[in-house]
């Protein structure tokens, strides 16, 4: 068997999400499609985290074994040439068999991208968050830093249908585990000014089902001033989503980075 690591970027906005699902389109299921004409294999690409309906990707990782003995730049340049234009393999890697997209990971990196022009290009609206109201970003910043380090992250978790479990693994994700599971690192929380908009880059051990979006919805009350930036650890702290703020849009969302601690091999 060969094992193999994709990095993809693409554009969510014509997917219900990354996960598989019938009758509809989804990033896994057009990558799968795309796989399974190359080489006749049928094969379910894991990927690092599952997305939501709408939310983009720079830098997702998909990982997969082929019986098939294609080189590398072979099966980039092969599905590359067969994958729609809004979805793009950036690089192909072999990797050892324990190799998993998600279970592997490290660390993710999110950024989320808000337009606060009066009138948002409509070739920019599929990508951001347009907000109109006067934003301060400064107290943007401060509440995003309280979120650094390791919290029980419940009050930005999607809230379950079962209250006595908490969502999990990723943003995106539907499945369930134990209420232990929402507790995550944050190792960096930042807003920055990025041309005409804003931008929160934000990279953590993992993340809870709409957890980033969650953050900044409550970040985008802060900067309105409906809620103080010092109230942030004490909404931390309550392990009630009706503590924060509202559930952002999701086109404003990436994931831009997956990081990983292993060595690739050269094939």
């Amino acid at each position: 068997m060969h094992h193999w690591k994709l990095t993809i970027a693409y554009d969510g906005t014509p997917y219900h999400g990354w996960q598989i699902q019938p009758g509809l389109p989804t990033v896994q299921g057009t990558l799968a499609d795309a796989v399974r004409h190359i080489t006749g294999e049928t094969i379910l690409p894991q990927g690092s985290g599952r997305t939501d309906t709408g939310v983009h990707a720079l830098g997702q990782v998909a990982s997969f074994s082929l019986s098939s003995p294609i080189p590398r730049p072979n099966l980039q340049r092969a599905l590359n040439n067969l994958l729609p234009s809004s979805i793009r393999i950036l690089a192909v890697e072999a990797v050892p068999p324990e190799f998993h997209a998600r279970h592997s990971a490290r660390r993710k990196t999110y950024e989320y991208r808000i337009s606060v022009q009066a009138i948002c290009p409509p070739t920019l609206a599929p990508f951001v968050w347009n907000c109109t109201w006067p934003l301060d970003l400064a107290q943007m910043q401060s509440a995003a830093r309280h979120v650094v380090g390791t919290h029980d992250f419940t009050s930005f978790a999607a809230t379950s249908p079962d209250l006595a479990t908490r969502t999990a693994a990723d943003e995106g994700s539907s499945e369930v585990i134990p209420d232990q599971s929402a507790v995550r690192t944050i190792f960096s929380s930042s807003w920055q000014r990025d041309g005409d908009g804003l931008c929160y880059r934000v990279t953590g051990s993992g993340f809870l089902h709409h957890m980033v979006r969650n953050l900044v919805g409550t970040f985008v009350d802060v900067g309105r001033g409906r809620t103080s930036a010092d109230a942030l650890p004490a909404i931390l702290s309550s392990c009630a989503r009706s503590s924060a703020g509202p559930t952002a849009p999701p086109q404003g969302l990436f994931l831009v980075n997956v990081d990983y601690e292993f060595r690739a091999e050269s094939r």
